[in-house]
């Protein structure tokens, strides 16, 4: 089966946020971070104004999509940039590499998947992600941390696209700043409005996510260069997955010496206690 893959086009974005929105009622995550601080009833959070028109503020255990607005100057004055932050669903994900439990996956769309009944809270993946993209939630009680994150709308019993449905965010957005298809189709896709883009002036455009990490699974068509979308130009893995992959086997090796060490303690002490008798 051939990877799938998101194009989001930059260009085409209006940051209406319906992804946003989409998102929330699908997976059914509260539309309100607890940290939101003013409540209407003391049970209801509201939003506030945080100076900017960006909100929520950052990414949460319940947003796993949130719309940036990145202001530029022009010949005529000052002008926006949208983009959107969320996972990437790298090729060489380093939260797949680092989870010692196999909550973090590619599935067979090449999109990393979440079980989120396997995760143990260890933070390994937030570690590892390079676009800091995993998030948190601490049980007060036990103290029992859990990672939440996009999914592309493929979480058990939420599943869409095993239901030849679009992800929430693609479905939602009414300018088609967002697409799903094939990978290699989207590449494509992406390289001709890159070209389009330079040849109307626009000669930092890029197609983001086509080489970065093997290769990303949501690749952006951006009018310039990464960093002034807030995007890292160089993306790169956590030192942390090395030293996992190292550490591993290691640790592998010595639980095995261990169990056999005691089996052999367990066939020497019976056979004293034979000798014994």
């Amino acid at each position: 089966m051939a990877d799938k893959a998101i194009l989001f086009d930059a260009t085409l974005c209006t940051a209406c946020r319906g992804c946003q929105a989409a998102c929330k009622q699908w997976n059914e995550n509260d539309p309100y971070p607890a940290d939101w601080g003013d409540r209407l009833d003391g049970d209801t959070p509201l939003a506030h104004n945080r100076g900017s028109y960006e909100n929520p503020a950052d990414l949460s255990p319940t947003t796993w999509v949130k719309m940036e607005f990145r202001e530029y100057d022009t010949s005529g004055g000052m002008a926006w940039y949208f983009t959107r932050r969320a996972c990437m669903h790298c090729t060489e994900a380093g939260c797949v590499s680092v989870c010692p439990s196999g909550a973090l996956r590619h599935n067979a769309d090449g999109f990393v998947s979440f079980d989120k009944t396997l995760c143990t809270g260890c933070g390994y993946c937030g570690e590892a992600c390079p676009f800091e993209v995993p998030r948190y939630t601490r049980n007060i009680i036990t103290g029992q941390s859990v990672m939440d994150k996009c999914t592309l709308c493929t979480s058990a019993g939420l599943n869409r696209l095993n239901e030849g449905l679009e992800p929430a965010c693609v479905k939602s957005c009414p300018t088609d700043a967002l697409v799903i298809g094939e990978r290699d189709a989207l590449v494509s896709e992406g390289r001709q409005r890159v070209s389009a883009l330079q040849a109307q002036g626009y000669g930092n455009a890029y197609l983001y996510g086509e080489k970065e990490l093997g290769g990303l699974h949501v690749m952006y068509v951006i009018p310039d260069k990464p960093e002034v979308l807030g995007l890292k130009s160089d993306p790169k893995v956590s030192g942390l997955v090395d030293a996992v992959n190292v550490m591993w086997p290691i640790g592998a090796g010595l639980g095995v010496a261990a169990i056999l060490g005691l089996g052999l303690n367990y066939i020497v002490a019976r056979a004293n206690v034979n000798k014994e008798k």
